[in-house]
Order: C-alpha cells, then structure tokens, then sequence
C-alpha cells in the first residue's frame, strides 16, 4: 500500500477549566486525517500488529466498548487514525507515570477532520505527549524499513515525556496537600511554575509553598534558619538540645570539641538535608577536617556535643505530631576486590528506593563528592578508590537515611516535647529532628536530644517511606488551614472547602446586564464583590479594566485577589470553548438562552440547538449547595434542570412556562412577572418582590439599556438564591440607576 499522508495538527487548544468534554482541563486538538479518512485501522495491512507491538497495553484499553480489550476490538473492526492518535497518547502518558483515563475524538461537519481531546494537567506535558503520540502513530502507519520505529523509540518518548512532567509538576510534598485539598473539595490554583499553590479562591484562600504554609511566620522561618538561636531559644525553655558552640576556624573547632567533650558533631549553622554534618568525631584531625566539610555548606559552623543514638525526623502541624521516621547508617561489606565506591553503587545505589528525583525516599549516595562520606572514610582509613578486604564492614553514611516509619512507636513525652520545640520556635508546620536510642521511651533518661527544627519540612519521608506506613500528611496540613467542624466549632460551608460564593452568568442576551445587577446587589450585601464581564474588570464597583473580560484570564485575577468575597462572571459560548470556564464550581449559575451560534463557525458550530452542549457547562458545574437560574421560557434551557446538581430555580416573563408550572408542582422555587411586580414563588405560595414596586418606571428608566424582564428575573433569581434578604433585592434594584458603574479605570484622566 502506498504511503499514507500525515495526520495534520490544525489547532491545538488547551482549555483550563471545565468545557464541553469534561469538568477537569484538557487539550483539544483539532486534526485532519488527509486520505487517512480512507482508511481505518483494519485497511491498513500490517497496522495493528506494528501498533500493538510498540505499545502492548493499548490491548487493555476499555474504550467506548467498556471493558477490557474494547480499544483492541475497535482497532480489529476499523476505526479512525483520529481515534487511534488519541488512545497512543493516553498510553504514553501512563506509561510517562502520569496515569490519564479520558480521552474522546469526535468527527466535524468537514469531512476528514476530527476534534480529540484528552486529560491535560499541563499544558506543556500534554503537547509533548501529542507530539510523541504523533510520531509513534505515522512510524506504525508508514513503516521506514532503514529506520523503523523500534521499541527504544518508545522508550525515548516516554522518557521525553516523563522528562516534561518533572519539569512541570508539583514536587511531591506540594501534590500531597493538593490531593487532600481536592478530596475535601478544596479548589487550587498553581500560582508560579514552582510549588507555590493557592488552596481556595478570594478571601477564603490559604498558600501553600511545598510544606510551608501562609500560617507560617517568617519570624519563626528565620529562626528555625539560625540553628545556633533556635538551640538557645529551645534550651530556655527547658527543651533538651546538645551544648554547642559557634567557630571560625579548625583550630577554633578543636578547641570548642575539648571544651564541650568528645566525641563532638560538627555541622553548619544553616545547612538542610544533612548537608555537610559529621557525626561521632573523636580527634583534632577529625574535628579540623570535618570543619572543612562543614564550611561550605553554611555561613557558619557549629561543633555540638554528639547524641548517641538514631537519627529521627518527627513532623508537627498546628502543635500535634503526624508522623515520624527514624534514620539508619548505611553500610557495605568488602568482597576483596571491588573499590568502596563500586561496593557503593551495587550494594546501595541499586536499591529501587534510591534515586536522585523528589519521588525517592532514599537518596542516591555518592562517595566522592560528599564530604562528610569522604571523611568517614578516612576516619576508617580508606577512600572511595581503596579496596575492602572480603567480609569488612565498612560505615558509608552515618546520616541522611531517615525513611523508615515509626508514627506509633513515638512516646507521648517524646511527643510533647516535640511540640513544645515547634511552638517555642514558632512554627505551624516543622520536622524535628531527634537522636534518641528508642524512640518509644522519653529522652531524658536515654539521654535524647532535639538536634534541629525545620521550617518546609520534606514530606516524601512520611509520604512514602522505605519501610513502614505511609502516614496521610499532606491531608493533616490541609485540615490545618481549613479545620474540620467539631462539637465546639461552626464553619459554614465556604470556610470548610476554602470557597466564595461564584456566579456565572451564560447566555447571549443580556448577560452583562444580569452580571452587572447580580454584582451590585452582593455589594449592598456588605461582600466585597469582583466582577469580570464584557464591560471590564470591576473590585467591588471600581472598574480597574475596561477591555472585554469575559475570559480565562481575567477570571483567575478575582479568584486569586485575597480581598474579593464574592466574585461574578459573564460566560459567553466563545469563553467555554476557547478557554474553559474560570472556576472549577460556582454557587450559582444562570443561563439565559441558546443564541449566538451564528458568531462560532471556527468551532464548527452554526446551529442554536448544538449550544446546548455548550451552554449547560455552566449548570454542570453548580455545586450541590447550589442553585441553576434557568430561563424557563427557552424549553431546552429549562432541559438542564436534569444535569444540576444543585436547586434549580426557574424564571419566565411568562407565568404560564409550562416547565415552570410542573417545576412549582413539586414544591421548586420560580419567578415571573405579574400585575407588573416581580412575583417569587416558591411552590403554591407567592409574593411580590418587596421594596420594588410596579415595573412600568422601572422599565422607562431603564429602556436605554434594553434590559428586558427576563434580564431583570434573571439577577433577582441569583440574589435570592444566593439567599440575599428579598426588601435588599428589591431596594438594590430600584437603586440601580443611582450608582451604574460610571467611575473611569484607574489612572484614566477625565
């Protein structure tokens, strides 16, 4: 068979909140197939073998068929390389240890050219993916016999890809606090390229960077920074820390080490990590060389008394200890013929616990650029070149092993002075590090001490330990900043998932208008109010931007400003399939109606009745606590009272919507107009909309704005379903000509 053309990638678009497909992000690519719209999988002679041989596990994709081989019949009957290019990048992401289940590949109204779109938590790691998902597929569709497409190719793209995910995931500590947050509903917002990490939107926000929260004082950070303060502080208040001594010198180290006793530590004042610190130092040569490690790891050195026993790294968040881990030596045995450094590399570096990323719980050890290794060494009287005899033990690290569990083996007074250590110095979340023979007994008798106290403690310890339980600290951390209810506490809602009540406005017509009202009526609800609409960016009335903000960007301003208590959103269809909608739920979403087809022709939509995928992205993503104001006028808006996963209040200029009737039958909330007041309903019983009046003057003084009763029903169905005090409502939209967002951004002149 002749050669068959490449599939073409005519757009990509990464949408970064929910959208037409799905509630998470993902990377819609738009693809034509060129004479690949010919010929399916089962016409291509040889393809599926060649495919199937490069990446064995497509076979256990479930597909649409759901179950196990799905994908593999597909491919057997025929089906599309769109299809196909979708289900090689989900494999290659799992296989690139970033495991993503959601993909799906829909044709458009010109022929041969598909939208696919899969799973993407970034940006970036997806285009990689789609990158090396595309070259897999065309090697298999066009095998090259001088160059084929072998399986180290496949193991280059998966390495390229997991390369990316490195680069652009949050480390491990940071993840762990986001999952706990996600599993508690607790929205996150990635606030650089690092672990910084905002959980909650607006005012009821909290910031995590890796393990230090916003909770965390930079008083008690500099503290915990300055080992010599922090040992002083503690040893003040009855704290058992090692006596110790700040030098300058080797000579100075020496004299400190006679001074306080041998064996002595000597280490930085300001290292991590065990950087640079040398343990059980019994003579001058020992003491002075080890200074030497010491010095370039710090700004200064400390030589301390030396604590016999097992190094333990305990964690503290908000005054309690979560988990602990305790450190063993590690050790080779000499088999008469290899170097210290290769006994090194086959009997340590080999362990699978070992590596040099964040994901490892042990480090790999490297024996000639670690000092403190190099001086054991010597101290033994040998180096990284010399040759073992058989059966010697030889000691390699006295430190830095700390990864073996022992949450429950912790004393209650270990326990309490550990606590006490953390507060003393100041900090909500701390690892200290305690040397003690048994951790189960308290120190004093066994002579234990508190070394150091940590500020952004490593959590991968605790996380996932070489041995042992791993311990859920990164949910421990989370409920830290958002505590859970009890008896003697009463969070609302908001506080507990970290949230402000959102309200997204979607529609066509008279969106900015229902925006605009719905803002003001949380202003004079005493909420510091955002709103992002088409006629600018407002902080509670203050119009800070002008130009259309009815995007992605200009949303996630609100959601990250700590000041904003509430914050509403004007959702154009061109908003949810460019971009996704800002936020991940909302407290409240309307939709007005299923026009403006006519402007989305690049995203192959021409008709009103194809909006309705569009448009109910809005009511997908209404919180269980709350509402869909629905125009119940429009049949097919009405439809999407069956997805909310909240209330659904309808709204009608027409008393008689049918949809609305059968709705106020079964006790639902509506509003419509009658006798030119505003009437609100709530099963048989009515009322009209107090402070507000008959709507004719209303109506005149508005008439310039063309904002029609149902824009007006709109906006007083989101402020009473936002439970705002109905003589509020209505007084609020009586007033709102007297105050029409008329102040210029700021630094326009007038």
């Amino acid at each position: 068979m002749s050669k068959q053309d490449d599939i073409k990638l005519l757009r990509i678009n990464y949408l970064r909140g929910p959208n037409i497909w799905t509630y998470r992000p993902v990377l819609e690519v738009w693809l034509d197939l060129g004479s690949l719209e010919d010929f399916p999988s089962h016409l291509l002679p040889g393809f599926n073998d060649r495919l199937l041989a490069l990446l064995p596990a497509l076979g256990e994709h479930h597909c649409g068929v759901g179950e196990r081989g799905g994908f593999l019949q597909r491919l057997q009957e025929g089906t599309w390389a769109g299809h196909v290019l979708e289900h090689v990048v989900i494999e290659l992401l799992n296989l690139a240890d970033m495991p993503t289940g959601f993909g799906q590949t829909r044709s458009t109204s010109q022929r041969g050219v598909y939208r696919m779109v899969f799973r993407a938590r970034d940006e970036q790691v997806a285009r990689s993916a789609l990158a090396q998902g595309h070259r897999l597929l065309m090697a298999a569709i066009n095998p090259d016999p001088r160059h084929p497409y072998g399986p180290a190719d496949v193991l280059l793209a998966v390495e390229t890809i997991r390369t990316r995910v490195d680069d652009c995931y949050l480390g491990p500590s940071t993840a762990s606090i986001v999952v706990a947050a996600t599993a508690r509903g607790i929205p996150h917002i990635r606030l650089n390229e690092g672990n910084l990490v905002q959980l909650g939107h607006g005012a009821s926000q909290r910031r995590i960077w890796t393990a230090e929260t916003d909770l965390t004082s930079a008083i008690a950070e500099g503290i915990a920074h300055d080992k010599d303060l922090t040992k002083s502080l503690l040893a003040t208040c009855g704290v058992p820390v090692p006596e110790g001594q700040i030098v300058h010198s080797a000579h100075e180290a020496w004299t400190a080490a006679q001074d306080i006793g041998l064996p002595v530590v000597v280490k930085p004042t300001d290292g991590n990590h065990g950087r640079g610190v040398s343990l059980d130092l019994k003579t001058q040569t020992d003491v002075e060389a080890a200074f030497d490690v010491a010095k370039v790891h710090g700004s200064e050195v400390m030589v301390e008394r030396y604590v016999r026993g097992h190094e333990h790294r305990l964690l503290v968040v908000g005054g309690r200890v979560v988990a602990a881990a305790r450190g063993e030596a590690a050790w080779v045995t000499g088999d008469g013929h290899s170097t210290v450094a290769q006994l090194v590399d086959a009997q340590l570096n080999t362990d699978p616990r070992r590596g040099l990323g964040e994901d490892f719980p042990l480090g790999q050890i490297n024996t000639v650029t670690d000092g403190a290794i190099v001086l054991d060494l010597q101290r033994q009287g040998l180096s990284p070149e010399a040759v073992p005899a058989a059966g010697r033990e030889v000691l390699i690290q006295r430190n830095g092993n700390v990864a073996i569990d022992c949450t429950d083996d912790v004393h209650p007074e270990v326990a309490h002075i550990v606590s006490l250590a953390a507060r003393v110095v100041g900090l909500d979340v701390a690892g200290v590090d305690v040397v003690a023979q048994d951790i189960s007994r308290p120190l004093g008798p066994q002579g234990g001490a508190i070394v150091e106290v940590n500020a952004g403690p490593g959590l991968l310890m605790h996380l996932k330990p070489a041995e042992g339980t791993p311990r859920p600290v990164g949910r421990a951390i989370c409920e830290h900043m958002f505590p859970l209810p009890t008896e003697t506490t009463d969070h609302s809602p908001h506080s507990l998932s970290g949230r402000i009540p959102v309200i997204g406005i979607a529609g066509s017509v008279g969106t900015a208008c229902v925006a605009r009202l719905v803002a003001w009526l949380l202003h004079l609800s005493g909420r510091y109010t955002g709103l992002a609409c088409r006629d600018g960016l407002f902080l509670d009335q203050r119009h800070v931007d002008a130009s259309d903000c009815t995007h992605w960007e200009a949303g996630h301003r609100l959601l990250i400003n700590r000041a904003v208590q509430a914050a509403v959103f004007e959702n154009g269809a061109d908003t949810i399939l460019r971009s996704g909608l800002a936020y991940d739920r909302c407290q409240v979403g309307v939709v007005t109606d299923l026009g403006g087809a006519s402007g989305l022709a690049e995203f192959d939509i021409t008709e009103d009745d194809q909006m309705f995928k569009v448009m109910r992205s809005q009511v997908d993503v209404v919180l269980p606590g709350g509402a869909a104001v629905l125009n119940a006028t429009h049949a097919r808006v009405a439809d999407m009272s069956a997805l909310c996963d909240g209330e659904v209040i309808f709204y009608s200029a027409d008393p008689g919507a049918a949809a609305m009737a059968a709705h106020r039958s079964k006790n639902g909330r509506a509003l419509f107009v009658r006798q030119d007041q505003v009437v609100l309903a709530t099963g048989s019983t009515e009322a009209f909309l107090p402070a507000l009046g008959k709507l004719a003057p209303w109506r005149k003084r508005h008439a310039h704005r063309k904002m029609s009763e149902e824009t007006l029903l709109a906006a007083v169905g989101a402020a009473w379903a936002l439970a705002i005090p109905l003589d509020l409502i209505g007084a609020g939209i009586e007033a709102f000509e007297a105050f029409e967002f008329t102040e210029k951004p700021a630094g326009r002149a007038d």
